[in-house]
């Protein structure tokens, strides 16, 4: 990975993978009650449970929580011990969070006259919201915030696109990619995309990935990232080499097998034991993940390519 701030590069076709990345959060994606609304208490509410607990814990709790307090007012009205209690109960993290819950609620009422700011400097003004958490209700409650960049963010940009680990550098490569005015489902799609297909342990083909085609870490087989320190290995895994082999139709566009062969593995002899049949499967592979494209060429010769 690369180590200069500034030496990095996003894909010339960036529109299309951003295009890549909504079209596949759009087909499919986990499904969390808060995902469903745009009320900005409910999703300021899901923001704060979360920041020490696992998404999937935090549902039953969210729901219990507005099924007792449903809008601001009736969270500011309520005892503060009641909420701190509720908090208590079920193990969310540091109970000051529930008191800034509540003071964050009676600002809405006294300060907003019950409307919630929808800037993300506005919402910052509200006890116990920082830059993330604006942002977040910003971007889900009003489609007006800025590119998120949380763990998953940062995970995802430094292995797909090389980006180092470096704060600005996460920031500017968030905001380049995040197409303007869809900061609700790019935020989305984006933060699944690091929760689902490339975790800590990536799952690329398994989930899909959108972005393997320009992953540089798909192509070398290096998963390293600022929060994975330690790589397992891979060398020599069927996945190292499907990496190289999109790696190498990204560079050359078109190649036969025997041309396509020796740029995935060094040892292709072309009726060896990693040869044509053994390349072939791989492409198979590929191609029933629609990445590659698998035809003959006027000379007789197999030929691959990616699926544009």
């Amino acid at each position: 990975m690369s180590d200069g701030a500034d030496d990095w590069t996003l894909p010339d076709d960036t529109d299309r993978v951003r295009a890549s990345l909504i079209e596949w959060y759009e087909a499919d994606h986990r499904s969390f009650p808060w995902r469903e609304t745009d009320d900005p208490y409910a999703i300021l509410v899901c923001e704060v449970m979360s920041q020490q607990t696992q998404l999937e814990r935090v549902v039953d709790a969210w729901r219990a929580f507005l099924d007792r307090w449903p809008a601001a007012a009736d969270l500011a009205a309520a005892d503060r011990a009641d909420v701190v209690g509720f908090w208590s109960d079920h193990s969310l993290g540091y109970n000051n969070r529930a008191r800034y819950l509540h003071e964050a609620a009676t600002q809405v009422l006294e300060d907003y006259a019950g409307t919630f700011p929808e800037t993300p400097d506005e919402l910052e003004e509200l006890m116990g919201v920082g830059p993330y958490t604006a942002n977040a209700v910003a971007s889900f409650a009003f489609n007006d915030g800025d590119a998120v960049v949380d763990t998953n963010v940062k995970r995802v940009v430094y292995r797909a696109f090389d980006v180092p680990d470096d704060d600005a550098a996460f920031e500017s490569a968030a905001s380049e990619l995040m197409p303007e005015g869809r900061s609700r489902v790019w935020n989305n799609a984006i933060m699944e995309l690091g929760g689902v297909a490339c975790g800590q342990r990536p799952r690329c083909d398994e989930a899909d990935c959108p972005w393997r085609e320009w992953c540089g870490a798909y192509a070398s087989g290096d998963f390293t990232a600022p929060d994975v320190p330690t790589q397992p290995p891979f060398e020599g895994s069927r996945r190292q080499f499907r990496g190289r082999v999109v790696g190498a139709l990204r560079e050359f566009e078109e190649l036969s097998l025997d041309e396509l062969g020796p740029r995935v593995r060094v040892d292709y002899a072309p009726d060896g034991q990693h040869g044509r049949e053994w390349l072939s499967g791989l492409l198979a592979d590929l191609s029933n993940d629609g990445l590659v494209a698998i035809e003959e060429n006027g000379n007789g010769e197999t030929v691959a390519r990616l699926r544009r």
